[in-house]
Formats: structure tokens, C-alpha cells, sequence
């Protein structure tokens, strides 16, 4: 009987089999864990997007549910109806629908039913999935509803919003497509690295082995080191090219979420300045007034009058702060005009040489003489230059310097004059620099933490920033960019 022939298999036919399926498992497990990690992180930060959306809708209609104005809910649902916001229903005190934009109002099934129940907390929200036709397209949508309540009063509604998933998927898609090239890539190189030199493909595949688990973790900021020149090296910078995006996906996500959580709290100082207005303003002028006739009566002792002095000198302070809370709160139009950046510094100077010049500060300025001009309103930015200069007089002895130095950079592809305004005064200290800018943040033990704020306030609105600089030896240093007018 003949024995049966069996297949002679080479040690390089079994090697290439053997790594090729070892990196076609590897890739696909690593690209898995990826994409249900990256499918989780959307699905979280698109959750608390809906939530925080839901919530400062809830807090932007509070004062209207509260007056039971339900023509201003309405037109406030109808203007921001958009994008991905598939649908707003807001409901009254006792859950009965008040408000919904158009394309809801065919669902009665969403639009009387609250998802809130009796006796829940304040505090809390609910949220499901759902499938509905919106526009004769299937759409899958996030439900949130959130309450709209005050502490003093307590609940005066709730608001429930549909946002639609389908940008969400279509990211997930997007990343799955992406992650199937990558496996597919892996298995050519696999293959091609295998055939060539098996030893040489083993080293960089534990590199990357390494980083795709750094990756798969969540640490999309690791770059996966790889200087080879072939496909392993190809699949390597893949990789970085993929979390880099990510990355910037994710930060951009954050600093969305960062700048309505600063918005929304604008709008808490913007209340809490209208009812400090309102509560203290008024009373306040009578008893300035009523203390400033009291101190032109004559009999009094001088230590009397010394105290209705201090008295006076402590309600100006008072309205002074009111004055800066209601600035910063209040949304103010520019009235741009053509003007030299050098000629509003000047301008800014003479308003302070007098309180210089008390402390022999000297001033040295240095402007560049082909500085373009930049489109701004004047006064605004003197508030902003009068505000750098008082806080480096204040910093500084007598004898001190403060420099000033005006001249053109490009960034981001335009062009910006720069104004630099330091001093050798103190400096400011590294655990203060990351909050400087924030308000009511001061190292002053007179100041009201809003100068900064105010500043970077009008520097933003026209369309420029302003940060702390870096400088040499001791004292602080600021920088202003603002466009210049041709690129505008």
C-alpha cells in the first residue's frame, strides 16, 4: 500500500503564513479595541453635549417660563431649531407641552410626553434613543430633557431636545473606514515583510505593537516612533496620521465645550451684575448723597468728617465695581474706524504721564515706521493700554521703566500688529499666569479682578488676543495682536 505524499511546506512558506496571520489577528484586535473605545468616547462627549445644550436652553428660558411668556419660547425654539438640533419641546410646570418647533409637532407621541416624572430632583435629567422619519428620512436621535428651575423658586418647566446622531455615525464610519485601510495595509506589509527579512520586520512590529496599545488606551497624543522606510514605517506614520487627527477632533470638541461652559457662565455673571445693578445702585447714590450733605453741614469734629470721608471714599469703591461688572457683562458694539495703532498708544500715554511722572517711571516706546493701520474702536483699546500701563505703575517703584514696542508678525496666515507693553517691575508669578485673564482673579488686595478680563474681553472682539509675554530678567510683559486693517 502506498503511503500517501505529504505537502512539503518550507520553513519561509510557514514563516510568511505564520506572521501574516499573526499580524492580520493582531491588527484586527488592536483596530477593534480602537474603534469601540473611539465609538465610546463619541457617544459620551455627544451625551454631554445634548445635556449641556438642554441645560442652557433650560437656564436661557428660565426668566420667560417663569413670566409664562410662551410666544418668546416659542420664537426662542423656532431660532435654534438648527443643524443637528432635530427638534426643541418645551413643557410647563405641570409636564403639558408649551412649545415645539414645526417638524416635531406631527409626533404627539414626542411632544405630549414628557420623560421627567413627578418628584424627581431638580437637578436630575433623562435621556433615550430613538428612531423617528423627520423629512420622509429615517434619523436616529439623542432625547434629553433637562428642568428648568431656580433655587428660590423651584421648578418652572423642563426643556427636551432631539439631536441627531447621524454626524456621529457618519464619524464612526469615517473611522471605521479608516481603521479597515490600516488593517488592510497591515496584512500587505505583513506579507511583503515576511517574504524580504523576517528578523528585520519583528523589531519594528513590537514599536508598533507597543503604540497601538498606548493608542487603544486612550493616549492618542503617543506618536508612534518609527524611522524605517518601508511598509512597517508606512503603517507606523498611518497611525500617528490617524490619532493626530483625532486628537485634534477631540480638542476641538473640548474647547467647543470649554467656550459654552464660559458662555453660560457670562450669563450667570451677566444676572448676578443686573440684579447687583438693580438691589444696590439705587439705594447706594441716596446714601452718598445723603452722607456727601451730612459733610457740608459745618460743627463737626475734624475726626467726623474724617470718617464721612472714608465713607465716601468706600461707596465710590463700591460703584466703581459695579461700573466694571456691568462693562464686562455688557455686550457693547465697536465703532470701527481706520486708525494707527502708535497714535492710540500715544493717546493712552498722555492720559497717564502726570501719574508716571510722580514716580520718575520712564517710558521708552519703539514703533516700527511701516506699521500698517488697523480697523478699531479708539477707546476701546485705550481702555485696554490705559489698563496694562496702570498695572505696571502699580508694579513698579520708583525709577522703574516700562517699554512699549509696536511692530508687524504674520500668523495663521495674516498679517498682525503687535503691541508689547513690559516693565521691570516684579513680575508676575508662574501660579498666577494660567489665571490672569480670568475674572475676579487678582493678586492686588484693592483690585477687582476684572481690568484683565475686561482687556482680553475688547482684544477678542476685535478679533485679536492678548497674553502674557516672555521676557528676560525680572518684570512682566504683555502682547496684543490685533489684524491688521488689509487683512481683514
Amino acid at each position: 500500500m502506498r503511503r500517501p505524499v505529504k505537502l512539503k511546506i518550507s520553513i519561509y512558506t510557514r514563516l510568511v503564513f505564520w506572521t501574516t496571520l499573526l499580524l492580520v489577528l493582531l491588527f484586527g484586535a488592536v483596530l477593534f479595541v480602537i474603534q469601540i473605545r473611539e465609538a465610546k468616547i463619541l457617544q459620551d462627549e455627544t451625551k454631554a453635549r445634548a445635556l449641556l445644550q438642554a441645560q442652557y436652553m433650560a437656564d436661557a428660558n428660565l426668566q420667560n417660563l417663569s413670566l409664562q411668556d410662551w410666544q418668546a419660547v416659542q420664537g426662542y425654539v423656532d431660532s435654534h431649531s438648527i443643524g443637528d438640533l432635530a427638534y426643541i419641546v418645551v413643557y410647563n410646570r405641570a409636564g403639558q407641552p408649551e412649545a415645539s418647533n414645526p417638524l416635531i409637532r406631527s409626533h404627539s407621541e414626542i411632544v405630549s410626553t414628557s420623560l421627567l416624572e413627578d418628584g424627581m430632583p431638580p437637578e436630575e435629567s433623562a435621556s433615550v434613543l430613538r428612531r423617528l422619519v423627520l423629512r420622509d428620512e429615517p434619523v436616529r436621535l439623542l432625547e434629553v430633557e433637562v428642568f428648568a428651575y431656580s433655587p428660590a423658586a423651584g421648578r418652572w418647566g423642563s426643556v427636551k431636545i432631539g439631536l441627531s446622531l447621524e454626524s456621529m455615525y457618519a464619524k464612526l464610519r469615517e473611522i471605521q473606514k479608516v481603521l479597515l485601510l490600516i488593517g488592510l495595509g497591515g496584512f500587505l506589509i505583513g506579507i511583503a515583510g515576511a517574504a524580504i527579512l523576517a528578523r528585520r520586520i519583528t523589531r519594528p512590529i513590537h514599536r508598533l505593537v507597543d503604540g497601538t496599545v498606548r493608542i487603544a488606551h486612550g493616549d492618542l497624543s503617543q506618536a508612534i516612533v518609527d524611522t524605517s522606510r518601508d511598509e512597517v514605517g508606512d503603517l507606523a506614520r498611518s497611525f500617528n496620521d490617524m490619532t493626530s487627527q483625532l486628537l485634534h477632533a477631540r480638542e476641538k470638541m473640548d474647547d467647543a465645550n470649554r467656550r459654552l461652559v464660559q458662555h453660560e457662565k457670562l450669563a450667570s455673571i451677566g444676572r448676578m451684575a443686573a440684579t447687583i445693578a438693580h438691589e444696590i445702585r439705587n439705594p447706594l447714590t441716596s446714601v452718598k448723597l445723603n452722607v456727601q450733605k451730612i459733610a457740608e453741614e459745618e460743627g463737626f469734629a475734624e475726626t467726623v468728617k474724617a470718617h464721612l470721608g472714608l465713607t465716601l471714599e468706600g461707596i465710590d469703591q463700591i460703584e466703581r465695581f459695579i461700573k466694571e461688572l456691568l462693562n464686562f457683562t455688557r455686550v457693547q458694539e465697536l465703532s470701527l474706524e481706520r486708525w494707527p495703532v502708535e497714535q492710540i498708544v500715544d493717546e493712552s500715554l498722555k492720559m497717564v504721564k502726570e501719574t508716571l511722572a510722580q514716580k520718575k517711571i520712564v517710558v521708552e516706546k519703539a514703533c516700527a515706521p511701516d506699521v500698517p493701520a488697523i480697523l478699531a474702536d479708539a477707546d476701546k483699546l485705550r481702555q485696554v493700554f490705559l489698563n496694562l500701563l496702570r498695572n505696571a505703575h502699580e508694579a513698579l517703584g520708583s525709577g522703574g521703566k516700562i517699554s512699549i514696542a509696536c511692530d508687524t508678525v504674520a500668523e495663521g496666515g495674516r498679517t498682525m500688529v503687535r503691541v508689547r507693553i513690559a516693565d521691570n517691575g516684579p513680575g508676575i508669578a508662574e501660579k498666577d499666569r494660567p489665571n490672569i485673564f480670568e475674572p475676579f482673579y487678582t493678586t492686588k488686595p484693592s483690585g477687582f479682578g476684572l481690568g484683565l478680563a475686561n482687556a482680553r474681553k475688547i482684544v477678542e472682539q476685535h478679533s485679536g488676543t492678548i497674553a502674557v509675554g516672555k521676557k528676560r530678567g525680572r518684570g512682566s510683559a504683555f502682547v496684543i495682536l490685533i489684524p491688521a486693517e488689509e487683512a481683514t
